[in-house]
């Protein structure tokens, strides 16, 4: 099935130009641990005769030395280089492989099947356009199938193949096969697949890998290589409305300005009309420059620089954008988020939010629900721990251009990244604007009395209610301020709710710098018209432990 041709010899011009204008498959491997997708993906580059001899050779001597089969060949450390994988027979990191037969290219990605390493998975699922999830015919659908199933459709796979693999251990059972292909659809039905297709394969036999095997005589389907190469994908994104982030403004002398980015959607030609979403401004592409020179019209996926009749500010972040059909540019995405990192979501605590080309500091107000993987059931949560997958509210401190995730998925998605420890601890992908609630803004309103003895202010959440943002409004109050805390005031903002208190002025800050001190809370300040703003809400301190010493200065 490999391409063999005469024009490699006789016309090598001719043969990569065959090569250019194949079709491309960018396909991934997923399902859980030891099912066999390392090993599936092996034995398509070894039936394809992508191997190289230097690589057969070293593969023998690997099987005998680390090898799982005997000292037979095992084709999963085609895949598992990394030392780790190979002692523990695991797949970590996403394996990226290239190979090409008659028809198509591929690149596939053999994801890892441990929950461990399931933000790995997401990584080789988010430029994918097909997925095969592997399942171990002797154990049926365990919850990772499920969960990197979910995963898939969440970030907009739409064609899966379920390939159920060891066939040969259960005697290529077709009633054990067809009850798996049941189970899962009936899982699912809901994902909103175009198409789930299943095969019984044996990776580590060949069979209906590459041909058709004699041993499921009962099955008429396609092999998976005739499957790979034969489905039809969705169009490019090309004929959407145009999207370009900026990624860098190139200012290289005083007669050039041009914004440097990938196209993510559409197609631009000079002398069409482009809008800057956040400003709102437009202007006139003049020209569409690339190291190769001038380009009659650029496309979704191609890198260019392309400059403006009008000066109009344009800065990094921006994204360029159709005028009859900008993007939706708003501070408050609601989007599904998948946790990734071992401490849990922190509601209420700051995050850099970067999208396609920006850098924007946010946070996440409310979890409205997680998801269930095994039943797809939505569950209230108050956050989300390593691995799980939920629909969440952010805020951020200024309006972001975003489309949802399912039109685009290079301006819809984000990820959350820890400010301290720069760690990427979410991934989200958008699913609109939140709606606003102005109901959820509940003020209390606080009057000064006759007394001269310091006013004391109950904090319950009896006294400020509501969800999201309370206030409690001091601006009224002339004296000195203690506050009574109550338990349920702590609770309120261990949900993550926030509470603002409006202040007369600077002599009331200590009252609430207090509070914040004696419960661990954090608070942002602020000047507003009426006097001082101080927004206080709770997040994790644990990451905050490495900037000081032990008794407590700075390091």
């Amino acid at each position: 099935m490999a391409h063999q041709s005469d024009l490699i010899e006789k016309d090598i011009l001719a043969y990569l130009k065959s090569q250019e204008e194949k079709s491309l498959l960018r396909f991934i491997t997923c399902g859980s641990v030891d099912d066999g997708k390392s090993t599936l993906i092996g034995r398509l580059l070894w039936d394809s005769k992508m191997v190289f001899e230097d690589q057969l050779a070293a593969l023998e001597a690997d099987s005998k030395k680390v090898g799982t089969q005997g000292g037979a060949i095992d084709y999963a450390l085609l895949l598992d280089g990394l030392q780790a994988e190979r002692e523990q027979g695991i797949t970590i990191d996403v394996a990226y492989r290239y190979f090409s037969t008659d028809r198509r290219k591929f690149i596939v990605a053999d994801t890892p099947g441990h929950e461990q390493y399931t933000r790995n998975m997401v990584t080789g699922a988010s430029t994918a356009q097909v997925a095969v999830i592997l399942v171990d015919s002797r154990k049926g659908l365990l919850t990772q199938t499920r969960r990197h199933s979910y995963l898939v459709s969440l970030v907009g796979i739409r064609h899966v193949v379920l390939a159920v693999n060891k066939m040969d251990l259960i005697g290529f059972d077709r009633r054990r096969f067809d009850s798996i292909l049941a189970d899962y659809g009936q899982f699912a039905a809901s994902l909103g697949f175009a198409s789930i297709t299943g095969i019984p394969i044996s990776a580590l036999g060949g069979d209906n890998i590459i041909e058709p095997s004699a041993n499921t005589p009962w099955y008429t389907g396609p092999t998976l290589m005739e499957y790979l190469e034969t489905v039809r994908l969705e169009g490019d994104n090309r004929h959407q409305p145009f999207r370009m982030p900026v990624q860098w403004v190139n200012r290289p002398h005083l007669d050039f300005r041009g914004f440097c980015g990938t196209v993510a959607a559409g197609t631009i030609r000079p002398g069409d009309e482009l809008r800057v979403a956040a400003s709102g401004r437009t202007s006139r592409v003049a020209r569409i420059v690339t190291m190769d020179g001038d380009l009659p019209e650029a496309t979704a996926g191609q890198a260019v620089t392309l400059t403006l009749e009008d000066e109009i500010d344009v800065s990094r972040g921006d994204v360029l954008t159709a005028p009859d059909a900008p993007p939706i540019h708003a501070r408050h995405p609601e989007a599904h988020l998948v946790w990734l990192h071992d401490e849990p979501l922190q509601p209420g605590q700051i995050y850099l939010v970067k999208t396609a080309a920006a850098l924007t500091p946010g946070r996440i107000t409310r979890v409205e629900y997680a998801v269930d993987v095994n039943t797809l059931e939505q569950k209230q949560a108050p956050t989300l721990g390593l691995n799980e997958i939920g629909v969440a509210r952010l805020e951020l401190d200024r309006p972001v251009a975003f489309d949802p995730y399912r039109q685009n998925r290079d301006t819809g998605s984000f990820i959350l990244i820890d400010r301290f420890s720069n760690a990427t601890v979410g991934a989200g992908m958008v699913i609109a604007a939140a709606p606003l609630e102005p109901e959820t803004v509940q003020v209390t309103e606080f009057v000064a009395g006759a007394s001269e003895a310091a006013r004391r202010v109950s904090l319950d959440e009896a006294a400020i209610g509501g969800i999201g943002v309370s206030v409690v409004d001091l601006t009224r109050e002339r004296g000195s301020i203690e506050f009574d805390v109550f338990p349920g005031f702590l609770d309120y903002l261990g949900k993550g709710n926030r509470v603002l208190f409006r202040l007369r002025d600077m002599d009331q800050l200590q009252a609430v710098a207090l509070v914040a001190y004696e419960h661990t809370l954090s608070f942002e300040f602020d000047r507003i018209a009426e006097g001082v703003g101080i927004l206080v809400f709770k997040r994790g301190t644990r990451q905050m432990a490495g900037l000081y010493d032990d008794d407590g200065t700075g390091i």
